[in-house]
């Protein structure tokens, strides 16, 4: 009878168990690159044992350098602004910025605080009213402060979205139209030569004239701001989707298209079971770049517009001239530069759950 080794079969048993949690960091280290966060994975190899050296030299290269990078421009931002003067007085540094991030978190929560009171002074008013039986003086008013920063940005979040949503529900149609038909393509190649160069500047005053003839309740669903701001930016941002729509459908392999024909699909199966998952990387594709166009189209839509997004309130800022003014606008610049990032990572995970195979 063989005896097996204690020692060993310990030493078996602790490599099977580094293999599953190697094999687990790999898999998650698809999703870690998907949302910009590849500098984990490295980090979690190290804590397991996986050459400590080799892994250090990934860590700073994915999560040292950046860090870096990002110190060396707060660095230099601090020196550099103070010697730049302007009518508002010095440029702000980071220091200067970051205090005003703390000021427009204060405003935020005295904002709500003024509002909580506002309802609940109304709410008791209207009970009083009823206890005296005279119901038909009771009102609900709805409060009418300014909005605050967060109102600000989920404005101009909500905003995006449905100029985009609207984009690409017209782009993705016409793209497919473009990429399978050699007519439709030459027809539409033109329009998208002329029309996709166009600033929002310029398409701005016609989107306002026309919104006003044809809006005219004041009670909508949507305020007449936000519909100027969201069609200016589906008319800016559904070239991108367009054009990698039609080079993806007009890419597909040929014997596909064949078999297809073979087959004698109807034009809504060629296009739901062939159409679409040959095309689809380059679709996403389109998506992307058409939101992040939106997102720049967006703020100055807002500043024209007025609506009450994150373009008008630097608008605001900008009117407003005060010393703290400069600092604010800067902060702005900083979320927006944020959102738009995390709104490209946001679309990028959306791209791989469909997209995605050997890499998960």
């Amino acid at each position: 009878m063989t005896t097996v080794d204690p020692q060993f079969a310990e030493d078996a048993a602790r490599a099977a168990k580094k293999e599953r949690v190697f094999a687990r960091i790999n898999k998650a280290d698809a999703w870690f690159q998907v949302l910009g966060l590849a500098w984990i994975t490295p980090i979690l190899k190290a804590i397991a044992g996986d050459n400590p050296k080799a892994q250090g030299k990934e860590i700073w290269q994915l999560l040292g350098v950046p860090v870096c990078a990002i110190a060396g421009f707060l660095l230099l931002w601090a020196w550099l602004a103070p010697q730049v003067q302007t009518s508002l007085g010095a440029i702000p540094g980071p220091a200067q910025v970051w205090e005003q991030v703390e000021n427009l978190n204060a405003d935020a929560k005295r904002e709500r605080e003024k509002e909580a009171a506002f309802y609940e002074r109304q709410e008791v008013r209207n009970e009083k009213l009823i206890a005296a039986g005279k119901e038909d003086k009771v009102k609900h008013r709805t409060y009418t402060g300014k909005p605050t920063y967060y109102a600000q940005i989920w404005t101009s979040i909500k905003t995006v979205f449905f100029g985009f949503l609207i984009a690409t529900a017209v782009a993705v149609p016409m793209g497919i139209a473009a990429g399978l038909s050699k007519t439709a393509n030459a027809a539409l190649n033109p329009l998208i030569q002329i029309f996709k160069p166009v600033s929002p500047l310029a398409w701005l005053p016609i989107v306002t004239m026309i919104v006003s003839a044809t809006y005219t309740t004041n009670d909508g669903l949507f305020s007449k701001s936000f519909l100027v701001s969201a069609i200016t930016v589906t008319l800016c941002s559904l070239w991108p989707t367009l054009i990698n729509t039609a080079l993806g459908v007009s890419s597909i392999d040929k014997d596909l298209v064949n078999v297809s024909k073979v087959l004698k699909m109807n034009t809504w199966t060629k296009i739901t079971k062939l159409v679409l998952p040959s095309a689809l990387p380059l679709i996403f594709t389109g998506l992307r770049l058409s939101l992040g166009v939106g997102w720049m189209v967006l703020i100055a839509a807002e500043m024209l517009a007025q609506n009450p997004g994150l373009g008008k309130f630097v608008w605001d800022e900008f009117q407003n001239g005060s010393s703290q003014s400069l600092a604010k606008i800067m902060v702005a610049v900083l979320t927006i530069g944020i959102i738009g990032f995390l709104l490209d990572r946001m679309m990028y995970a959306i791209q791989s759950l469909f997209t995605f195979t050997n890499n998960r």
